[in-house]
Formats: structure tokens, C-alpha cells, sequence
């Protein structure tokens, strides 16, 4: 449980240093404007996100009014398919019902492609 959330508050950490020091992830937010979040199906652990200006912020709470949310059947399973090095992690766990989708499915699958500016870069 606590590993989820750490992991959630990390996710955030890289966005917000992407936004600062990526020109190509900071791209990807131009034009954006919108909040998301990320938990458990109780909502026991919930984290948004919200995209304005080019910049990232994000608190351990629920947002008002989220754009989408990305509900994980519980923080084991969260964290599972969020650290995967499996491409198809995500899909698979939205065919097993192991992850909800609420809202907006393009904002969804911008968030996807967002991703992979937020691994980070391996050592040569």
C-alpha cells in the first residue's frame, strides 16, 4: 500500500521535473488544461494530477472534477501494472477488470504516450 502511493507521488515528481526539463514531454503539455487522478477502486489512495501552463501539479487527494481516472483494483495490483516492463500490462489489466477508466479515453491514451518521457534514461 504504501509502495502505491509512494509510487504515485514519484509519477509525479518525474512529471514535474519532464515539464521543467524535457522540451519534448513539456510538448506534449502545450494546450493542456485539465486534471486527472490516479487510485484504488475504494479510494483509499487517490493522486491527481493537473495539467496547466505547461506545468504539472499534483496532490494525494481527490480532484473535484477529473477529465479521467484510472481506477487499480487495489495498490498491489496498481503498482504491478504500473512498474510492468510488460508493453501490454495496462491493456491486459483493463480486460481483466483490474483497472476502471472514468472519462475522457483520448486524454487517457494521451497519458500513455506521455509515459515514455517519464522513464528514466538509461546509462551508456
Amino acid at each position: 500500500m504504501i509502495k502505491f502511493r509512494l509510487l504515485l507521488w514519484a509519477l509525479s515528481l518525474l512529471m514535474k521535473k519532464g515539464a521543467k526539463n524535457n522540451p519534448d514531454f513539456r510538448k506534449q503539455l502545450q494546450g493542456k488544461d485539465f486534471a486527472f487522478q490516479l487510485q484504488t477502486a475504494d479510494g483509499g489512495i487517490v493522486r491527481q494530477f493537473v495539467i496547466k501552463d505547461e506545468k504539472v501539479k499534483s496532490k494525494g487527494k481527490s480532484h473535484p472534477e477529473p477529465a479521467f481516472t484510472i481506477s487499480f483494483k487495489d495498490a498491489d495490483t496498481g503498482l504491478a501494472i504500473l512498474t510492468s516492463k510488460d508493453k501490454n500490462a495496462f491493456m491486459k489489466g483493463i480486460q481483466d477488470k483490474d483497472i476502471q477508466i472514468s472519462g475522457d479515453l483520448s486524454l487517457v491514451m494521451w497519458f500513455q504516450g506521455i509515459t515514455k518521457y517519464l522513464k528514466p534514461k538509461k546509462k551508456k
